[in-house]
């Protein structure tokens, strides 16, 4: 019976064009499930947007829409992107979606009737940009919102309310008694921090806009943001509909991963848990949260101008390139600063000299001198044997890697066995085999680096999705019959190969023009409509 796997991204805010920050955190949940996928696991992939509140509101006045016409075209340039990325989802969940709504309508009622909700004023400090309440103490003396860093108005309103304060307690037991409920560990410190100093309830409607979901008991106040967004990851089940396979099946009986970045960490580590609670729904998810991507040092942003859109890059180098470079300087552990020239490097490094060399050079050894078709041969050659030793212990710091959401290292992982393949033809030396004639050992050479190059590329499969597909055809391989799951050595006796159309990764011969020409392009993207 196969194991069930359920992974999200943050539903992203529709406010505006989407950068590469929010392109990492998708492309890293898309090379997670498919991993999962070679790993016999079923996927189910969700991403989507966040459509409510009282920014869209306003952006989709000033720019003449309505915010449901705003929305319509924001969600359909993340489809657009997502495609473009290679990323490879199985819901695009819309908070504006009729079966989202209804179902958030009648979890507010659920809370409700609880008694978990009640009615009252707010009255205290708002940041519009992130739609987020804040304590004087979170905004200082200068009143600035501690994630966006941009000044915060003074709300005075009618509220709905939730009693965060409830479920203290409960949720501190629960973190402590799950040590990997959030990763990194790092993470959870700041978020068990947090709750100590006291949560205070939570307001959780508005009622100076309309741009939301109506509470059925009080139409005249909209679901506050937050609780609307976050229930996304249930009603993309079906939590609240007649039929509740996918809820069942995904949630009640699956590993379940949430990908955030950290600016939105304490919504999803503390709200979202609490309001699971609230409804007695299991809390059977883990969360992963990431640091930011930085623009020489500094968190992207449009009146900056130093945001970086992906098709900088896709529309030049391709989307595995890309993908490459995301996942490869993905921010786990600390924030990872992003430049043009940095890019260029990764690329020209990694996969146009190390992998896309090592590709074209083995195949075209085995053409030379085989006539493009190399078989096993048994062999006592001690540079293969520490070639082998090497595979075999890269596969499994890959497994461990990925299970614990470490794909930048586990990259890494597959950066060294290409090195070390590498050094395998500088060790032997096939040309000087071949001119003293020894076929036998120059063949399994040739084999040996042919069987490398297969693993290798079975490890690829979650981040270069086009290219890996070249390269089994080339090897003569099905690639949709390449999981880890029987990677093994030596398990394909006989290699009947084929040249490389084109090289697979084109290497940038002058990397100052080349770095020149990326920035004239990240300034043009700068210049085009939202």
């Amino acid at each position: 019976m196969k194991k069930n796997f359920y992974i999200t991204t943050p539903i992203y805010y529709a406010s505006g064009r989407l950068h590469i920050g929010s392109s990492s955190s998708t492309i890293f949940c898309d090379s997670l499930a498919r991993y999962k996928k070679q790993m016999g696991y079923d996927v189910r992939f969700m991403t989507g947007m966040d459509e409510h509140g009282q920014k869209v509101e306003k952006k989709a006045n000033l720019k003449g829409l309505t915010p449901m016409e705003f929305t319509d075209k924001l969600a359909k340039n993340a489809k657009d992107l997502w495609a473009s990325l290679d990323c490879d989802y199985d819901y695009f969940v819309r908070t504006t979606d009729k079966n989202h709504v209804e179902q958030v309508q009648k979890i507010f009622d659920k809370m409700l009737e609880k008694g978990d909700i009640y009615l009252g004023e707010y009255d205290g400090l708002y940041c519009v940009e992130c739609e987020t309440f804040y304590t004087q103490s979170e905004v200082g003396d200068k009143k600035l919102c501690p994630s966006c860093g941009r000044s915060v108005t003074v709300a005075k309103e009618e509220s709905y309310f939730f009693k965060l304060s409830k479920y203290q307690d409960r949720l501190l037991d629960f973190i402590e008694t799950h040590p990997g409920f959030i990763e990194p560990a790092g993470k959870k410190a700041e978020v068990v921090s947090f709750i100590k100093q006291g949560l205070q309830d939570l307001s959780v409607s508005r009622s100076t806009f309309k741009w939301g979901i109506p509470i059925n008991a009080n139409p005249k106040h909209v679901v506050y943001v937050w609780l609307d967004a976050l229930f996304n990851y249930l009603t993309a089940l079906g939590f609240y509909e007649d039929d509740k396979s996918l809820y069942e099946k995904y949630w009640l009986n699956s590993e379940v991963v949430h990908v955030v970045a950290k600016d939105i960490l304490r919504f999803h580590a503390i709200f979202w848990p609490i309001f699971l609670m609230s409804i007695d729904v299991p809390i059977n998810f883990r969360l992963y949260a990431h640091n930011w991507i930085l623009m020489y040092g500094e968190k992207m942003s449009k009146s900056k101008g130093n945001v970086i859109y992906p098709r900088t890059f896709t529309k030049r180098y391709g989307s595995d390139a890309f993908r490459y470079y995301i996942i490869r300087e993905f921010p786990s552990l600390s924030d990872t600063i992003c430049t043009p020239e940095d890019f260029v490097s990764r690329y020209n490094s990694d996969l146009a000299n190390d992998y896309g060399n090592l590709v074209s050079r083995t195949i075209s050894m085995a053409i030379k001198y085989f006539n493009a078709n190399v078989s096993y041969k048994e062999t006592d050659n001690e540079f293969i044997k520490s070639l082998n030793d090497k595979i075999n212990e890269t596969v499994s710091l890959y497994h461990k890697d990925m299970d614990e959401f470490r794909l930048d290292k586990a990259l890494q992982d597959v950066s060294s066995l290409v090195s070390r393949t590498n050094k395998l033809i500088d060790e032997t030396a096939p040309w000087a085999l071949f001119k003293e004639n020894k076929l036998d050992e120059l063949e399994s050479v040739l084999y040996a680096l042919l069987e490398s190059i297969r693993v290798i590329t079975i490890l690829y499969v979650p981040y270069l999705v086009n290219s890996t597909k070249v390269v089994f055809k080339a090897l003569g391989i099905e690639d949709d019959k390449q999981g880890l799951l029987d990677y093994k050595l030596n398990g394909k006796m006989e290699y009947t190969v084929s040249n490389l159309d084109s090289p697979l990764f084109p290497r940038e011969k002058d990397v100052q023009k080349a770095k020149e020409e990326i920035i004239q392009d990240m300034e043009y993207e700068l210049t085009l409509e939202e």
